[in-house]
């Protein structure tokens, strides 16, 4: 009894932050699905990543916050505000989630699991020979609390990651990827370095204070 009546007053207090949250106010008021929008905001606005003519794909992109970032920065002459933005689509994205996502115009969405090898022949055939421009990845594992497994379960989805921004990424090009400090984190760090020329760390102001995750941002790759 004691326990549910704890884990009653954790789940009112983060709902109370959260309702309270700045960026959920935020994005309440923008159109946007998630406040995670301003985390790939603040990236893009201090790298300048994203460009009208892109192939953005987005990798783990559900609810679609991440997409919708993209799909206004995709359409420069649309009107402002609101976090699905409308007008001409210059450029093309490509959304993937394991989990299902609402239809975002003039996104494709491809609900699947990046594990498997016949979703990313379905998102290769879809880029239709095309490299992409950009690759953003707000992927996580489901985490169990432990950490052994956890890290083990990051480090695979980042390798993943990478290895699909090695086969299908512009020489150029950009990975955006969220990893979380723990037992695996200076490992993939020195994945990113081995795999590209310039590398980022950026924890967004969007991010919250208690949360582990930071954001690796790699350019231009070493060996294409």
């Amino acid at each position: 009894m004691k326990s549910a009546v704890k884990s009653s007053r954790v789940n009112r207090a983060w709902l109370n932050d959260h309702v309270n949250d700045t960026y959920v106010k935020l994005a309440k008021k923008d159109g946007y699905r998630a406040r995670a929008a301003y985390k790939l905001q603040e990236i893009d606005d201090t790298l300048h990543l994203i460009k009208p003519g892109q192939l953005v794909v987005d990798l783990g992109s559900a609810p679609g916050a991440w997409s919708q970032y993209v799909r206004r920065k995709l359409s420069p002459k649309s009107a402002t505000g609101g976090g699905a933005a409308a007008g001409a689509l210059n450029g093309r994205i490509i959304a993937l989630d394991l989990l299902p996502m609402e239809p975002i115009e003039g996104v494709l969405f491809i609900q699947g699991d990046l594990r498997e090898d016949q979703v990313l022949a379905l998102l290769a055939e879809h880029m239709q020979g095309e490299l992409a421009d950009v690759v953003v990845s707000d992927m996580a594992p489901n985490l169990s609390g432990i950490s052994s497994a956890d890290a083990a379960r990051i480090a695979h989805l980042i390798e993943l990651t990478l290895e699909f921004a090695q086969a299908h990424l512009k020489p150029e090009g950009a990975l955006v990827a969220k990893v979380f400090h723990g037992g695996s984190y200076d490992a993939l760090y020195q994945r990113f370095r081995d795999t590209f020329v310039t590398v980022k760390r950026i924890k967004p102001k969007a991010s919250r204070d208690k949360s582990s995750e930071t954001f690796l941002i790699g350019i231009q790759l070493k060996n294409p």
